[in-house]
């Protein structure tokens, strides 16, 4: 993985690929590179680095062509280098290709080609898919790329171009997001729609085992089988203004910005205020098995496992019904009980998590019924499951999750609503819980005003080296939302604790070099963690706390504090999750870290 473009039409493809990797930058890489196709020649120009590094490769020396495919990788086979930077072609020069996922038989598979006579240039395991289409051509390409299709083990979105059919581009999936654009008389692909956008909003996705061939004349479905199929044109319905920074420094700080406004378009249209009721279009069909689940399973990875953790606190308080929070990577190998009557609820910012796909088909395989929590409209995820929710975030650029975060606590806000609403909960608490939801989005706006307060205090722990998190009840999520944020984009070691668990291990680490953050909110255990707070200055710790707003108590125990507005505390996360977002990003900002494209990590991780 990470990143797929392709060009055909009547312009030159140099720039548009480059455009759109740019665009795909979001995603993570360590190398970049493109393939153009002119007159039965391939044209391959790749580098390690960032895509300006291709750039002033390509700087007066584009090659031409009205065809061509771009890359970005994120390594998985192999150190970025520039032999094993995509796109990747075959012993003759006759082929060049892409490809995100992993092919899990690449091993057995370039033994036998080596033994055939074919030499290898880079560590990978793509390399080995461009010589197989290879060895299996025999004067049909398309029959060649569909029988190594039939060869491969493990997941792929690939395009493929070749000497032997200068005017098409090969296309299939299995695992790994293809979109095709079409456009007038030209056509696009890529792995997610933002290259797209200036270009067309006239899109279709291929569905695993599918492959399609791109032609000037229009585009030809198939499934790796031979079978013909016809899609239907999806519309993109986001502004090219909603991938832009819009005047601020980075994707991440606009995305934190943005909050108020997406936690908003969560609740749009579907809150019933006076009778204290939630209206899910995407669950209406299968509401009545919610309502009488014997269980429900949320699985998810990264930030979105920590939003199903709060689930599982939110459903279990209001609607009675047990649950379960399993990680996605663990649940499709463990064999887990899964009965008739349950429910497995998969969360997925970009809804192509390959885990948390591969656990939500485990779970649908064993009978349950599976939906989605997610932000891509038409993703694998919202394609697989019974019935789900869109959480409206809008594209998000910033590899480390915030507004997504904030957004499907929302949606599970909602769906916990819509259930106890009709299980047991009274008109009067759905109404008073409702209340203080659509007041959310103002109190967020409160929090964003200290924005400059959180700045200058991240300029004195700028330098740690560790940092502990703590948190209890519905504040233990966040305590670990808060603690992956730190370390995802300013690379300081940091770990989320219920605040209890710390005298039972973690206590060892205090001192005064540790940085301690609280969410000390006033609930019914406020007083339990003050009681850890004091356990932590004896040991000379440094207290950040994440309190309510009027609380001047707090200031004895803590050596910095950051006030958020008062709520009820089911709904504290969406609060005091936002002052944490801020004090990791002015931490790694200060750091002079990369914080829209943090080191090692992709946005949307495609392969296991």
């Amino acid at each position: 993985m990470c990143g797929i473009v392709g060009y055909l039409g009547t312009k030159e493809a140099t720039q548009i690929l480059i455009n759109g990797l740019k665009r795909l930058e979001y995603r993570g890489y360590d190398s970049a590179g493109i393939a153009l196709l002119n007159k039965a020649n391939i044209d391959i120009v790749k580098e390690v680095g960032k895509i300006t590094a291709l750039e002033n490769v390509l700087n007066g020396n584009s090659p031409n062509g009205n065809l061509g495919i771009g890359h970005t990788r994120w390594a998985t086979h192999g150190k970025p280098s520039q032999n094993n930077a995509h796109p990747h072609a075959d012993g003759s020069g006759n082929i060049a290709l892409i490809h995100n996922g992993i092919i899990e038989n690449y091993a057995s598979l370039r033994k036998v080609l080596e033994n055939a006579g074919h030499t290898f240039k880079s560590e990978t395991d793509t390399e080995v898919i461009s010589h197989l289409i290879e060895e299996l051509y025999e004067g049909d390409f398309e029959e060649a790329f569909r029988k190594a299709l039939l060869k491969l083990e493990g997941t792929y979105g690939l395009a493929v171009i070749t000497k032997y059919e200068p005017d098409k581009i090969f296309v299939a999936r299995k695992g790994s997001p293809i979109v095709i654009g079409v456009g007038d008389q030209e056509f696009f692909l890529a792995s997610d729609v933002t290259p797209l956008i200036p270009h067309t909003r006239n899109v279709f996705y291929l569905e695993d085992d599918e492959m399609a061939i791109i032609t000037s004349n229009g585009v030809i479905t198939k499934t790796i089988h031979n079978e013909i199929i016809e899609k239907q044109l999806e519309k993109i319905t986001f502004q090219v203004d909603d991938i832009e920074k819009g005047g601020f420094e980075h994707f991440m700080l606009k995305e934190i910005f943005e909050q108020p406004r997406t936690i908003m378009d969560g609740m749009r249209g579907r809150l019933l205020k006076e009778e204290g009721l939630v209206k899910l279009g995407g669950l209406a069909d299968v509401e009545e098995k919610l309502l009488n689940a014997d269980k429900i399973t949320f699985t998810a990875s990264g930030t979105s496992w920590h939003a199903a953790l709060l689930g599982e606190y939110l459903i279990e308080e209001f609607c009675r019904i047990p649950v379960e929070v399993e990680y996605a990577s663990e649940f499709r190998y463990r064999n887990p009980i899964i009965g008739q009557n349950d429910i497995v609820i998969a969360i997925s910012q970009s809804g192509e998590t390959a885990d948390t796909l591969a656990a939500l088909r485990e779970g649908r395989y064993k009978g349950a019924l599976v939906l989605g929590v997610v932000n891509a409209v038409g993703s694998t995820i919202a394609r697989e499951t019974h019935g789900g929710v869109y959480i409206h975030a809008g594209p998000e650029i910033g590899v480390a999750s915030t507004k997504a975060f904030t957004s499907q606590v929302t949606a599970i806000v909602l769906i916990t609503l819509m259930i106890a609403r009709r299980r047991h909960m009274s008109v009067v608490q759905g109404k008073q819980i409702i209340d203080e939801l659509l007041k959310i989005p103002d109190k967020v706006e409160r929090i964003l005003d200290q924005n400059e307060s959180i700045r200058e205090m991240a300029n004195a722990y700028k330098n740690e080296r560790n940092f502990l998190y703590l948190g209890r009840g519905y504040n233990f999520p966040v305590a670990l939302e808060g603690a992956l944020k730190l370390k995802e984009i300013s690379y300081i070691h940091a770990e989320g604790y219920p605040a209890a668990e710390m005298k039972h291990g973690p206590i060892a680490l205090i001192d005064e070099n540790m940085p301690v953050v609280f969410i000390a909110t006033k609930d019914a255990i406020y007083d339990k963690v003050i009681s850890n707070i004091q356990e932590v200055k004896a040991r000379k710790g440094r207290v950040i706390c994440i309190a309510n707003e009027g609380d001047m108590e707090i200031k004895k125990f803590a050596d910095n504090v950051i006030y958020i507005p008062e709520t009820l505390q089911e709904l504290t996360p969406l609060l005091a999750v936002v002052p944490l977002q801020l004090l990791a990003y002015h931490i790694a900002v200060l750091r002079g870290c990369d914080v829209d494209q943090p080191r090692n990590l992709a946005k949307s991780v495609t392969v296991e």
